[in-house]
């Protein structure tokens, strides 16, 4: 009994071995096999370093290749602690560079971390600093390659592709909107150290950061440089509270400028209110559009075929009843009898009003929402605005004449260039956008392509004929004359509206404003701007916005090596026009002859003699009355 006794313990004994060893061989399995890559990480924590590598933002071209935003090559300050012998002396040597107190300095030697950035004042340093840093040669202490966002033309397309923050964060604009893909990812040098964190002398790594993705956009610099150009000395002459204007491709939905003053300098941000940075007034701004909102009521009133240009006629005689509300004609006493063609030609409110009242509440509204407003386009850049229409319920005979000529409405820049251009481009919606294509940054293949995106057909191909017709009309003959460029064919309207403040119409404040294309005949560009509140100047559409338009317009004309169309009409001239006349041929014809001929014009005669050798400019060449002509002559 004894010996049986002892023989199960002897067993148990053996059982509880053999349990042992094999609770220990898969412990060893366990951390051999199933936690070897965790418990290895957290080993290699103990005693790698990694000193971070930004990477760089993705570059951002205009259509044509030209940088709009890159990157410049800057250094950061890292400190490891624990590399650090003299952290007194250390604190102070950086201190004095940084030009910070050593209070502030010691709290970043001192910290109790594997490594310590000093931010904000080590961060992205001049190169002259740098240097000085390398010369200390101080344990410990270190200099790492960050990268700069860099802006090459300054305040150029600041509110469209914004800014980035310390870190190199998109904070606005198309920065912010693609911070994803602009944003590369860190590199590193790798390094080992003890467990007190002193670098060891074993071989460094080094991991490449890569970079972010590079953007392509619609805008064309020229065109970009333009606009910025005659807004910055809009700004200068009229002295306006804002300006903006918007150029697009009206058959693609493609932004081709877009820019607004006051402008700001992405790379100094901070010196701006976020008033200033944060409203990229084309697509945030909203306003009551006046008078280029009537060309959506005169497509409208086209395509419900309820009015004839030419043969149905409208007298005005400077006012219009509708119930208990009379609404005046800008001109004082009315424009009288006129032709619908000239109701459109003479920005004539009364007429425009009769036109609203042939179609009606439900169709006009009709038109209105199929031509986008009351709602965002779409455009791909953050804060666009919706704009306010009237509750259609809420419409009644005032308010239908008030918004058929654009009062009591408010709209978008960004909706009114788009409703046009599917106004004058066949009726065909588009959707407006910015972003041609997003590239990868070594191979520049191809991640994204943004292609034209329809929306709907509003109109027919027949209306939109009609409508560019009087608009070019508008140009030769009616408000928009100072938008005419001889030999091309410009169709235009202009818009005066009164700012509302508190509930009502200000006196003497208006937004003056410009839509314009060209050619009429088959619209390659349409360019719209707007000036808010001009100083100096009577604030009308054609005296203020339309001459900034106009010369918008011929820069496109060679930027987009636009040709002269055939079949242009002419331009009936008013006796304050400054008129083009064709400088006549005057070769071989004496002195007092050719002065004659050219009449027109001032002359300059060189060369001695009573005979016209040669004349410059050649004859057929149009210049403006009192332009000089030089005459050479000869014996």
């Amino acid at each position: 009994m004894f010996v049986k006794h002892i023989h199960i313990r002897i067993k148990i004994i053996y059982g509880l071995f053999i349990l042992f060893f094999l609770l220990i061989i898969f412990k060893v399995f366990y951390i051999q096999v199933i936690s070897y890559d965790k418990l290895n990480n957290l080993a290699a924590s103990l005693w790698n370093r990694n000193l971070p590598i930004e990477a760089d933002r993705g570059t951002i071209y205009d259509r044509n290749k030209k940088v709009l935003a890159s990157n410049k090559t800057t250094v950061s300050l890292v400190l490891i602690p624990n590399q650090i012998k003299d952290k007194e002396k250390t604190a102070i040597m950086l201190a004095n560079i940084l030009n910070v107190s050593k209070d502030d300095m010691l709290k970043h030697v001192l910290k109790k971390t594997s490594m310590e950035r000093v931010h904000p004042y080590g961060r992205r340093l001049d190169f002259k600093v740098a240097d000085k840093i390398v010369d200390l040669k101080l344990p410990g202490v270190y200099l790492v390659k960050e990268s700069k966002r860099y802006y090459p033309y300054n305040t150029m397309l600041s509110h469209t592709i914004g800014f980035v923050g310390i870190d190199n964060q998109g904070l606005s604009g198309l920065e912010l909107m693609y911070n994803d893909y602009l944003t590369g990812a860190y590199g590193a040098i790798k390094y080992t150290s003890d467990a007190k964190g002193n670098k060891l002398d074993l071989t460094e790594n080094y991991v490449e950061p890569q970079d972010g993705v590079n953007m392509t956009l619609t805008v064309d610099y020229e065109l970009q440089e333009s606009l910025e150009r005659e807004l910055s000395n809009a700004m200068l002459r009229y002295n306006p509270e804002q300006a903006l204007g918007i150029i697009m491709d009206p058959k693609t939905g493609e932004i081709l400028a877009m820019a607004s003053r006051p402008a700001f300098e992405p790379a100094n941000y901070q010196n701006y209110t976020t008033e200033e940075i944060n409203r990229n007034l084309p697509i945030w701004m909203t306003y009551e559009p006046g008078s280029t909102f009537k060309i959506i009521t005169l497509s409208a009133a086209l395509e419900e075929k309820k009015v004839d240009l030419d043969n149905d006629h409208f007298y005005d005689g400077g006012s219009i009843k509708v119930e208990n509300a009379r609404i005046k004609c800008w001109k004082a006493g009315g424009h009288g009898e006129q032709t619908f063609k000239q109701v459109v030609e003479n920005s004539c409110n009364p007429g425009f009003v009769a036109l609203g009242q042939r179609l009606g509440v439900e169709t006009l509204f009709k038109y209105i929402k199929a031509f986008g407003f009351g709602k965002k386009t779409g455009i791909d850049l953050n804060g666009e605005s919706t704009g306010i229409l009237f509750p259609i319920d809420k419409v009644g005979p005032v308010e239908l004449a008030t918004t058929s000529f654009g009062q009591g409405v408010s709209v978008t820049p960004i909706q009114q260039i788009t409703a046009v251009s599917a106004a004058i481009n066949g009726g065909y919606l588009y959707e407006p956008y910015i972003v041609k294509s997003l590239n990868e940054p070594s191979t520049n293949g191809v991640i994204k392509y943004n292609k034209p995106k329809l929306v709907k057909k509003v109109i027919s191909n027949d209306t939109s004929l009609k409508v560019r017709m009087a608009l070019e009309s508008v140009v030769n003959n009616g408000s928009g004359r100072n938008a005419y460029i001889e030999g091309y064919r410009v169709g235009g309207k202009t818009g005066t509206a009164q700012k509302v403040k508190d509930g009502k119409y200000m006196v003497g404040n208006y937004i003056t404003s410009f839509i314009g294309f060209l050619p009429a005949n088959d619209p390659k560009v349409v360019v719209y701007v707007a000036i808010d509140n001009a100083k100096g100047i009577t604030q009308y559409g054609g005296t203020v916005a339309a001459p900034i338009a106009k010369s918008i317009l011929t820069d496109a004309i060679r930027i987009l090596n636009i040709k002269r169309p055939g079949g242009d009409s002419e331009k009936k001239y008013n006796y304050t026009d400054k008129k083009y006349v064709k400088v006549s041929n005057v070769l071989n014809m004496d002195k007092i002859e050719a002065s004659k001929k050219l009449k027109d014009f001032k002359i300059e005669f060189t060369g001695s003699g009573d005979r016209v050798l040669e004349q410059s400019p050649k004859a057929g060449v149009k210049l403006f009355e009192g332009d000089t002509v030089r005459l050479y002559l000869t014996d």
